[in-house]
């Protein structure tokens, strides 16, 4: 029975504290108050930019056209052998995003490692982070648009854009990884006499490999969608024929365009997640 009570007057003890903490909780409803005023002000000088006139005459035809392309698009088009059909211009497509990735995955290794302050002293490293920022900042178009001054109208302008906006952002997620190493595994590496060779091979590459390769993948997943938008500028792909196609409102041809696209997304979207989880939780 005493044993009973004193768990009783235990448990009323933890309620009473929780309670007591409760009551002496921080008052931030100023705050909270002065964040929601901040956003309305935000919402408002923003919405005040916006005029909506409704369709146009134009916008509204060329608005049907997309859904009755969609929903009678140009079987021909869509199960075409030919270069200008949608099998080959999706291969194309996804050929552009495939080198792209690969390509930025390789460079954003030697960006991240000296990007990484665990790896090389801050100053040195925070140089390689203001690059890494810099490619960021630029727009996958406008490298587009400096890449096809070079390289002209065609696929290898796409692969070389997408190489370089992949480092950016590939670059950021490998620093992360390589930051959060469990160096108590290199510790003990070195207690065993390992060579750096030997310490970079069991202590490291095995904690960053599933990390790097789920990075890659993510990236993939979104060059396969730019690869898209940079074939209206002329960095090859099915973009380009897709935007002729809206220009001369040949309809049935826009919805052979966008129903290839909507399948293959679906497709690498359904493998790609499938990969990732088997990576991160060997599902």
């Amino acid at each position: 029975m005493a044993e009973k009570l004193e768990k009783i007057e235990k448990v009323i003890d933890e309620k009473l504290t929780a309670a007591e903490m409760y009551a002496r909780r921080p008052r931030k409803w100023w705050l909270y108050l002065l964040i929601v005023l901040i956003l309305f002000t935000l919402i408002g000088w923003s919405s005040s930019s916006i005029e909506y006139e409704g369709l146009t005459v134009t916008g509204r035809s060329v608005a049907q056209g997309v859904v009755s392309g969609i929903t009678h698009p140009d079987l021909k088009l869509m199960f075409g052998t030919g270069d200008t059909d949608v099998p080959y211009l999706l291969l194309q497509t996804m050929a552009i995003a495939v080198l792209g990735t690969l390509f930025g995955a390789i460079l954003a290794i030697p960006f991240a490692f000296l990007a990484s302050t665990n790896i090389l002293p801050k100053p040195i490293a925070y140089i390689f982070r203001i690059v890494i920022l810099l490619i960021r900042t630029i727009p996958s178009l406008v490298w587009a648009l400096m890449w096809i001054r070079v390289t002209g109208p065609g696929a290898a302008c796409g692969v070389i854009t997408q190489s370089v906006c992949s480092i950016g952002m590939i670059s950021k997620m490998y620093i992360t990884a390589i930051e959060d190493l469990d160096t108590r595994i290199l510790e003990s590496l070195d207690a065993m006499g390992c060579t750096p060779f030997q310490k970079i091979r069991y202590g490291v590459i095995p904690q960053l490999t599933a990390s790097f390769i789920s990075t890659t993948i993510y990236r993939f997943d979104i060059n396969l969608k730019d690869a898209t938008t940079l074939g209206i500028v002329g960095a090859g792909g099915i973009g380009a024929s897709l935007v002729q196609c809206l220009n001369s409102r040949r309809w049935a041809m826009v919805g052979a365009f966008v129903w290839g696209l909507m399948v293959l997304v679906l497709i690498i979207e359904f493998l790609s997640t499938r990969i990732r989880k088997k990576l991160a939780r060997g599902e």
